[in-house]
């Protein structure tokens, strides 16, 4: 399995807007600019997003996007599944649906595959991308605060 661009962008784009947004819309320019991603493609990402209501679009000259819900309650496989559908590595792992599905013995190979990728993105929260993002730029500036000293 192997999660696309958009995937990924999403990703992203739902992190800066819980980062930047602070209960202020975020406009897609903004967001581009920062996230080094093409607004067009962040158009359509957000869109999807928006359809799943995962964010709320405000208009005018102030307007952006905000999250609609605390990023707490987001997890990665929700934010994820939007954007690239079924997470499994194969479709037998999805819905069983395989005629082979009781005497191939990869078949349970591909469900524990599917089970435990399930289970990170589904125990993962925005709010766990949050703190992650933070902890790299505390490490980051305390390394920066040490390059040439003694410590």
């Amino acid at each position: 399995m192997k999660i696309s661009t958009k995937g990924r962008y999403a990703l992203r784009l739902m992190l800066d807007l819980a980062t930047e947004g602070n209960g202020k819309p975020v406009s897609i320019k903004d967001i581009a600019g920062r996230q080094d991603i093409s607004e067009k493609y962040l158009e359509q990402i957000i869109s999807s997003l928006n359809r799943a209501g995962y964010v709320k679009s405000v208009r005018g000259s102030q307007g952006g996007y905000l999250l609609k819900m605390d990023p707490k309650e987001y997890t990665v496989g929700m934010i994820l599944r939007v954007t690239e559908g079924s997470l499994a590595p194969v479709d037998c792992a999805e819905d069983g649906s395989c005629d082979r599905v009781s005497t191939c013995a990869t078949a349970m190979l591909w469900k524990k595959i599917s089970d435990a990728v399930n289970d990170v993105v589904d125990h993962t929260t925005l709010a766990d991308l949050l703190e992650w993002q933070q902890d790299k730029e505390d490490y980051c500036l305390q390394v920066e605060l040490n390059k040439g000293s003694w410590i």
